[in-house]
């Protein structure tokens, strides 16, 4: 007997030796069944669930066969195999990015608690949110939020902000550069984005090059 969001965290977990087997197609049946379940709460969200799990079965027979029942178990509702859990599978096929597992998936859950901004607060409060260098991290269901610190409070994009966001390619790799501000730094003794506005901002440039230069 399998729950059915355990199978969904058991396919986020082998994903990359899954994905290559379904057509386009299968996966764009299993991102609406997937999208149906985050949507849904209570007895629908379990239904969702059940159905997202079956897909599975019936596009991937010999890794979930057909003889392995599925039963819900109310008392692990986020499912679980190997650290992953059945959102892991949602973010990979909806999110389109791979912070998902029992490492990363922490640090995207993380990463996402911090004060942040959408697209509309931050035009409100008279920057581009489409800015060159600024984080933009994808939150559960696709909308973006921006990291708070990175605005100083008359609404501004802080300039030590770009300049390190460029240095750690904060369009390329927008997790890694979030979690550099948002970590404790050995050499700064402090989270970095808690030194801007503070006499030890001018060393957040110099600190980040280093790590960039050492790559």
């Amino acid at each position: 007997m399998t729950d059915p969001l355990t199978r969904l965290a058991a396919a986020a977990a082998d994903w990359d030796a899954l994905a290559p087997r379904l057509t386009p197609d299968d996966l764009h049946r299993l991102a609406l069944r997937l999208a149906e379940w985050r949507a849904s709460t209570g007895a629908a969200a379990r239904d969702a669930a059940f159905r997202a799990a079956r897909l599975l079965g019936e596009l991937l027979p010999d890794r979930f066969p057909a003889g392995s029942r599925l039963v819900s178990t109310p008392d692990a509702p986020a499912g679980g195999h190997l650290g992953f859990r059945a959102e892991d599978l949602a973010v990979l096929l909806l999110d389109g990015h791979r912070m998902v597992g029992p490492v990363l998936g922490e640090v995207r859950d993380r990463l996402l608690a911090a004060p942040s901004l959408g697209d509309e607060e931050v035009l409100l409060a008279g920057c581009d949110p489409y800015a060159p260098a600024l984080i933009r991290l994808p939150a559960t269901g696709g909308p973006i939020r921006l990291p708070a610190f990175q605005f100083a409070p008359d609404g501004r994009l802080r300039d030590t902000v770009r300049e390190v966001n460029l240095l750690l390619d904060a369009d390329g790799d927008p997790w890694a550069a979030a979690d550099w501000w948002l970590s404790p730094n050995a050499w700064l003794d402090a989270e970095p984005a808690r030194l801007l506005g503070t006499a030890a901002e001018p060393r957040l440039p110099d600190t980040a090059r280093l790590l960039t230069e050492g790559e």
